[in-house]
């Protein structure tokens, strides 16, 4: 069910948003057409994704991630995190990167629940897709978009955010590569989350 090549990778797709086929194929650079549509042929008969027809405020067929299809992402988040080390390389030639995959990254590198966290609200920032995540004591959510009320702005290379958000570097170097933006209080708690999670890491390493 998810062992074929892009499966897995239109599963983390859909993790953020519904797509219509025009998005899904823009997310997966490389994709033949007629592979796709295979693959979204066997996700949706499988349960895993399903279709929505358009009705009058759409104009073309929407997928999204049934709640089986969901209960795949814990597992796509093990993968993110056994990754993250590859990345602080950079990117090969011809590897993408787009920043609904930074989003997705967030969610698996931010989620740990801490007691007595307060809530920030980061907005990370790319040439192509700005994405905001909120940190709450319980969760770690990440959507597309803009917001006006952002605790902290990251700007910069989309690997540097990834290094940075993964523990991969430590604050002090992330600050040297990105442009990181808030009041001093708020720049410190996402420092304090960060180093936390850079701890975390280390530990489970050892």
């Amino acid at each position: 069910m998810i062992g074929d090549r892009w499966s897995l990778l239109i599963v983390r797709e859909l993790s953020l948003r519904d797509c219509r086929y025009t998005d899904l194929r823009d997310g997966l650079p490389g994709i033949a057409s007629n592979l796709l549509a295979e693959r979204i042929r066997r996700l949706t008969n499988d349960g895993l994704v399903e279709r929505h027809e358009p009705d009058a405020a759409e104009v073309s067929v929407v997928y999204r991630l049934t709640a089986r299809g969901r209960e795949l992402l814990p597992a796509l988040h093990a993968i993110v995190l056994w990754a993250s080390p590859m990345m602080v390389s950079g990117p090969a030639p011809d590897d993408r990167q787009r920043g609904r995959w930074t989003a997705f990254a967030a969610e698996a590198f931010l989620d740990r629940p801490a007691a007595g966290r307060e809530p920030l609200r980061l907005q990370v920032d790319d040439e192509h897709e700005p994405v905001v995540i909120d940190i709450t004591p319980d969760e770690v959510t990440a959507s597309l978009g803009s917001t006006d009320d952002a605790d902290v702005h990251i700007s910069g290379s989309t690997w540097h955010q990834l290094g940075l958000l993964s523990g991969e570097l430590t604050f002090a170097d992330a600050s040297r590569l990105l442009d990181i933006r808030g009041t001093r209080s708020d720049v410190q708690r996402l420092r304090h989350i960060l180093e936390m999670r850079r701890t975390s890491t280390t530990s489970d390493h050892e």
